[in-house]
């Protein structure tokens, strides 16, 4: 297989040069817009990146193909193509039997997991042989559940919770066959895993009204960072109208370096200390796209803060339209997520947004938090880049992940 990355000002553009490079036999795999970095990235041109590949399959693999063009038609933007189906070869006699399929082709370091674990000797089983009490011959293990198991301990490993590693295999364990290829199994969780993801629902203009949209979480998640970065990417990238609110007294140099961002943004800024002036805010900026408000990182343990947080968040239910995310760290631990999790719900229903997915290597607290709370995940945050370093949660390229898969 050719895998190779094309990029040009249109995705068509990019396409043809493919096309004409590798031939007419190329299968596109992914397009991206490639956006510009730094505050004078709108002066730059637009880029698309388009990832093709030129391979040879036989029909074994047609209908894991055609599952994995499901899942991505129905949960990737409507920009990203289908992975369409590859022809069979003419001649099947000259062409070697691959030994994955597209999928296992883009999880390659699952792969290499698979063929270590498949090679093993079959010394444990003799262990089950021992059990003599019984007539009915033990169970022989199949390559699919040896298959099934790995893919499990795969996702112990990126710390998904053992409940919700154990629910994915258990559900996909009702469909699957003991002579069912490797691909089409991987496949189907694959698409089972996107699913329970959902789409990223991110913040996005009111119809006729401006939108509030309130920032709550623990301290030292990177709210107020978060904040600038749409902010910037609101102002700059979409020419929306923001306003700057803080309500955070506790910290004076969180609300300094919200201040900051604002002037070099050139947006509205204002502390808010009062109900009052909450109301004083949507007035002034009631021609606004957007107010973004910073709410004080206190402890989630903290009662009297939460009440005064859940106060200012309330005052304007049912005046304008209201969003609240509840920004969290990908590094916490899943047990403290759930505890900060519960206390917030009990202020407001909100989205979640994971913050320093740079500083780790596992990502299963995100489907863990998902699966936990029902809440919608919206933007992941990888840096400390203003406005770069935060991007809309992507539920394919975080499936690959938790199954194995390098970036």
């Amino acid at each position: 297989m050719i895998i190779k990355k094309f990029t040009a000002r249109t995705e068509n553009e990019a396409i043809a040069n493919a096309k004409k490079e590798l031939g007419e036999g190329v299968v596109v795999m992914n397009v991206k817009d490639i956006k510009a970095k730094g505050l004078f990235a709108f002066l730059k041109p637009h880029t698309v990146e388009v990832t093709v590949a030129l391979e040879e399959e036989n029909e074994k693999y047609t209908a894991a193909v055609s599952a994995i063009n499901d899942v991505i038609a129905s949960s990737q933007s409507k920009e990203t193509p289908v992975i369409p189906a590859p022809a069979a070869p003419e001649t099947m006699e000259e062409k070697p039997k691959k030994e994955s399929s597209a999928i296992e082709e883009k999880l390659d370091s699952l792969q290499s997991l698979l063929e270590q674990q498949l090679q093993k000797p079959e010394e444990e089983k003799e262990k089950e042989d021992k059990k003599e009490e019984s007539r009915e011959e033990p169970k022989e293990e199949t390559e699919i559940d040896r298959f099934m198991k790995l893919l499990h301990d795969t996702m112990l490993d990126n710390e998904v919770d053992e409940k919700y590693a154990s629910e994915i295999i258990d559900e996909i364990g009702q469909i699957n066959k003991p002579n069912m290829p490797f691909d089409y199994a991987l496949a189907n969780i694959y698409q089972k895993m996107i699913l329970k993801f959902g789409k990223p629902d991110c913040i996005t203009p009111a119809e006729n009204d401006i939108k509030i949209v309130f920032f709550i979480g623990p301290t030292g998640v990177g709210k107020t960072t978060t904040i600038a970065k749409l902010a910037s990417i609101f102002r700059v990238d979409q020419k929306k109208k923001v306003a700057l609110l803080t309500a955070d007294t506790y910290r004076i140099a969180a609300a300094e370096q919200l201040r900051i961002y604002a002037n070099i943004l050139e947006v509205p800024f204002r502390i808010i200390y009062t109900v009052e002036e909450v109301g004083k805010a949507m007035e002034d900026f009631k021609d606004y796209d957007y107010i973004l408000v910073d709410t004080a990182g206190h402890s989630h343990q903290n009662t009297t803060q939460k009440e005064s947080m859940g106060s200012f968040i309330h005052s304007v239910d049912g005046k304008v339209d209201k969003e609240v995310y509840l920004v969290l760290s990908a590094t916490t631990k899943y047990r403290d997520l759930v505890s900060i999790a519960d206390s917030y719900k009990e202020i407001a229903d909100y989205k979640l947004i994971f913050t320093k997915l740079d500083e780790t290597t596992t990502l299963g607290n995100l489907l863990n938090l998902k699966l936990y709370t029902g809440a919608s995940l919206s933007y992941v945050t990888y840096g400390q880049n203003v406005p770069d370093d935060i991007e809309e949660f992507n539920p394919q390229s975080t499936v690959k992940k938790l199954l194995g898969g390098k970036n």
